[in-house]
């Protein structure tokens, strides 16, 4: 937004740490060779529609020079794209019972603890178009739950993300406070949320999807 304030220079030990990792994923040429967007551009074009209708609603079709560059890297993958895209569809579209900025607490949270460039940059641009602000961005990759300044809610959807992560499971602590404004279905797919940008982390890693013009990375904020 044009009347936030510029963020702080990040520490120059982050911006080292940022650097190291970005050049091991992103350092060399990507594994898959794209195919001609041009010559496919009905099947990219009709691909993204689906998904940016059931993420964004009703928004205008991109040309196909603005299809973003995932979406022609994956399309050789065909059903198996198609499922991926549609479990996302599914928990981050309007079926899903999660509020917005839960959702993009844990993904932020998941694609910092994996270092994937990729979706954390992707994703702080979506979150901050929802209002999330740089200072949260900040406290999400410095201190993740341990941050005094989130809400006890809050600070169970960050936590989940982390255990996830760091030990594929869930203490009864962070559940039962979860359950203290979820019910079980939306634990349920807070989990399988953090699940499928793992997932979406682990293949834009290892396939070294270049970033997007625009897409700082893991330095943005």
């Amino acid at each position: 937004m044009s009347d936030c304030p510029t963020p702080a220079p990040l520490a120059p030990q982050t911006l080292e740490r940022i650097r190291l990792r970005e050049a091991e994923i992103l350092g060399k040429p990507p594994r898959v060779e794209t195919v001609d967007r041009l010559a496919r551009a009905d099947e990219i074009l009709e691909a993204t529609d689906r998904l940016r209708a059931s993420l964004f609603g009703n928004v205008s079709s991109l040309s196909i020079e603005q299809v973003p560059q995932i979406m022609v890297t994956m399309l050789p993958f065909g059903t198996l794209w198609e499922r991926i895209m549609g479990l996302s569809m599914t928990v981050m579209g309007p079926a899903s019972r999660l509020a917005r900025r839960d959702q993009k607490l844990a993904i932020l949270r998941t694609g910092w603890l994996l270092q994937a460039p990729y979706e954390f940059g992707e994703h702080v641009h979506q979150s901050k178009a929802l209002g999330i602000t740089t200072d949260e961005i900040e406290r999400i990759t410095a201190e993740g739950s341990a941050s005094p300044l989130w809400s006890e809610h809050e600070r169970a959807v960050l936590r989940c993300a982390e255990q996830l992560q760091a030990r594929a499971s869930v203490d009864d602590e962070t559940w039962d406070v979860l359950s203290r404004t979820l019910d079980t279905e939306q634990i349920f797919e807070l989990i399988v949320l953090i699940g499928q940008f793992t997932l979406v982390a682990y293949f834009q890693n290892a396939l070294r999807l270049p970033l997007e013009a625009g897409n700082p990375g893991l330095a943005a904020r």
